[in-house]
């Protein structure tokens, strides 16, 4: 892949010429949009609505909650979700072993946390919480299509956890025993599963057969057959049950898969897609909607890598690559690399599914710049990401800035272009032309309303939920 060359000094001036004249635009950008910001952008609800933090940590003008120490942590970037009817949201808090459970105000976005069992689930069943096995260190979630089934996936104990919601009130019930829990490690009460070493990320196929764990640790792809009527799970016995990097009895191998971090599915249910952290990588797998089985080329279409790489294509900033997600017209994919710190694109090839980088600066916003690619602000060491329901914009939560930026999208490109002034980023530190924002240390997982309204952070420090409104018009 060919870059544009550019003066380190050049790209800086370039950066700073950004801020600057994002500070000149404000003006502009105050005059559109409800509280003075342009469609898409993020301003964070007053008071008590804006942020959730545990009830150990100062309050600061927010509300709190039980079980919500340490959400979102440093390893997994996609630890809160919403139900499929929006009623509920759950935060995966690997400080407090837990899994905390709110039920949302759909109108206002206001979360608000159930009593006693109802409102959160742990491995200890401590802060009035159900107790569940497997439950240590939980990083990811995600919920069936029909809303019956959440799943969580936790690094400490190399698992994954199954959990009956109720459909009404948005409780978790974990699965029996042989059913509720799937470990690697020898844990009483759960079953033995394959690849499941330092369980970072888990994706569900759109047409609920399966179920895809990233293992960090293991460097690996677990491979799951799904119930949909219990939502049980069962790991195939020959080699489509795993992938992994190295060559293992009973899985097969993969390329550039060291330390998968972020996984999606493409909305077709034909492709899934995976960024590797240690390997600087983004994966793409064939589906076989039939079976589940995932199949990865060695063609130069299988694996995209920051350094070459024998059997995969070269890319641009995805050192640390980590969160992946796909935009809801199904053509494009992004991905956030944490040593990078850089948002990168990609397109999907049609003949395939697979994913090609987007040429030049179109092809990646990076913190500060870099050759090649367009300078962004507030991006340093992103970790989180998620797309807007209408694919107008992309958004990008930075763990060591504390901040989210905000991103305009091209349908008809792919490309990603951060918004000027300070409608492109809210953080808690003092940069310039941002907005300031509340309890957004170590932000790291973000997700949207189904109807585009609100978004839900995810800040690790803080120990906190923050909560947005989504400027849906001018």
């Amino acid at each position: 892949m060919t870059s544009v060359m550019r003066p380190r000094l050049g790209l800086l001036a370039l950066t700073l010429a950004a801020v600057l004249t994002g500070g000149l635009l404000l003006g502009l950008s105050d005059a559109a949009g409800k509280n003075g910001l342009s469609r898409g952008s993020l301003f964070q609800k007053a008071g008590k609505g804006g942020c959730i933090v545990d009830r150990s940590t100062p309050k600061q003008g927010c509300a709190t909650a039980r079980a919500l120490k340490g959400p979102g942590p440093f390893m997994g970037s996609r630890a809160i979700v919403l139900s499929p009817n929006s009623r509920n949201v759950y935060v995966a808090s690997s400080g407090s072993d837990a899994i905390a459970s709110f039920v949302r105000n759909r109108k206002s976005g206001n979360l608000t946390q159930r009593k006693r069992t109802k409102g959160c689930i742990s491995a200890k069943g401590d802060n009035g919480c159900a107790k569940a096995i497997g439950l240590d260190g939980p990083n990811s979630l995600a919920v069936s299509a029909n809303g019956r089934n959440v799943y969580a996936t936790s690094r400490n104990s190399s698992s994954i956890t199954v959990f009956r919601r109720n459909r009404s009130t948005g409780a978790l019930k974990q699965l029996g025993p042989g059913s509720g829990c799937i470990a690697d490690l020898p844990l009483p009460g759960c079953t033995s599963g394959r690849a499941l070493g330092g369980a970072d990320v888990v994706t569900i196929s759109p047409d609920g057969r399966n179920v895809y764990v990233g293992s960090f640790l293991g460097s690996a792809i677990a491979i799951f057959n799904r119930d949909r009527s219990t939502g049980a799970l069962s790991q195939p016995a020959n080699t489509t049950g795993c992938i992994t990097e190295a060559l293992t009895t009973g899985c097969t191998q993969g390329l550039a898969l060291s330390s998968p971090e972020g996984m999606a599915m493409s909305r077709d249910g034909e492709n899934v897609f995976v960024a590797t952290a240690v390997s600087n990588a983004v994966l793409s797998f064939s589906r076989d909607p039939s079976t589940g089985a995932l199949t990865q080329a060695a063609d130069g279409s299988g694996c995209i890598v920051e350094s070459p790489l024998t059997g995969c294509t070269t890319g641009l900033s995805l050192s640390g690559a980590n969160a992946v997600e796909v935009s809801p017209d199904d053509r494009h994919a992004y991905v956030t690399s944490l040593i990078s710190s850089s948002l990168t694109a990609f397109e999907r090839v049609p003949a395939n599914g697979s994913l090609e980088q987007l040429p030049g600066a179109g092809g990646c916003v990076v913190w500060l710049g870099e050759f090649g690619c367009t300078p962004g602000r507030a991006l340093r060491a992103p970790e989180g990401l998620a797309l807007s329901p209408d694919g107008r914009n992309v958004y990008v939560t930075a763990f060591s800035s504390g901040s989210v930026a905000v991103m305009d999208r091209f349908a008809s490109s792919g490309t990603v272009v951060q918004k000027a002034g300070r409608d492109g980023c809210v953080t808690v530190q003092p940069i310039a032309g941002c907005n300031a924002g509340r309890s957004l240390a170590g932000a790291s997982s973000i997700v949207l309303s189904s109807d585009g309204r609100f978004a839900y952070l995810t800040a690790n420090k803080s120990n906190a939920v923050a909560v947005f409104r989504r400027v849906v018009r001018n």
